[in-house]
């Protein structure tokens, strides 16, 4: 059987677990290509750093597609994070139209914010570009601060309880056109999760794991990372989002244990061999 490919648009710190650096091994133990194509690449990621390089790598994205369309490329999923400007959001979105196939499942991130607050280099139109985008998403992975932009209404606003987030994930459907994976959704002292809806069904399901009290950076990309390559080799959207949420807790609580850093992210790598097919059990 020919390996699964996966086109990763993100940008690459190359110090700091996230995005391009999470994606690429993770995907790759689960069996799954990663075909990165670099948004930015950083010395570090900015959360608790100072002092970092960037480099925009905008002009060089349109190049790249242009290429593996030359080269005939065909991608079992397409999957994109975070991204630098409103100019970026619109090449994702001509990449995705031109790289779409029946059998292509297009999971959307869209990074814009965590704890009610919208990220400083994220301006209205940006938001309302993400908006866009996801609307041609087939799976998103919004956070609850995420899911208000989505939505248009103020964070604070949100329904609270599991009939509430299931509400939030049900809305964020698009009456039913896309699945949604709502994210850091806890129903109770001491779990955290996700709120599943999955388009093909109907149906919501709910998905709990212990909470670790320790915030580090990067555990979106290693959650949403694990369940596009879950998805790809063709695992339901609750089954997916449950072994992406028992990851991230397996690397959190070996981070917290160690007293790591935590803006160097969660210390993943001795734990990929959970992710190799077969050996899925934390």
């Amino acid at each position: 059987m020919t390996t699964p490919r996966v086109a990763a648009i993100h940008d690459m710190s190359g110090f700091g677990r996230c995005s391009l650096t999470v994606a690429i091994p993770i995907l790759s133990a689960m069996g799954v290509q990663c075909c990165p194509l670099p948004t930015a690449f950083l010395s570090t990621h900015t959360g608790g750093f100072e002092g970092f390089t960037f480099l925009d790598m905008t002009d060089e994205m349109p190049k790249v597609a242009d290429h593996w369309a030359s080269l005939g490329l065909t991608f079992q999923a397409i999957y994109s994070g975070f991204l630098g400007s409103a100019r970026q959001i619109g090449i994702v979105e001509d990449f995705i139209r031109r790289f779409r196939r029946p059998d292509t499942v297009v999971v959307i991130d869209p990074v814009m914010g965590d704890y009610g607050r919208v990220y400083q280099t994220y301006t209205a139109a940006m938001c309302d570009g993400m908006a866009r985008l996801a609307e041609l998403a087939d799976v998103i992975t919004p956070n609850l601060t995420e899911a208000a932009l989505l939505l248009g209404q103020p964070y604070d606003a949100l329904p609270a309880g599991e009939a509430g987030l299931r509400q939030i994930t049900e809305r964020l459907s698009l009456e039913g056109r896309r699945s949604v994976v709502l994210t850091g959704a806890s129903l109770a002292p001491g779990q955290t999760g996700a709120v599943c809806y999955d388009a093909r069904t109907g149906r919501t399901q709910v998905v709990q794991t212990a909470y670790i009290a320790h915030e580090f950076h990067g555990t979106g990309d290693v959650f949403a990372s694990v369940l596009t390559g879950a998805l790809v080799r063709g695992s339901a959207l609750a089954d997916a989002a449950g072994q992406a949420a028992e990851f991230v807790r397996a690397c959190a609580q070996r981070t917290a244990a160690e007293n790591l850093p935590m803006r160097e992210g969660v210390d993943f790598e001795p734990l990929l061999g959970l992710l190799i097919p077969g050996k899925e059990t934390v």
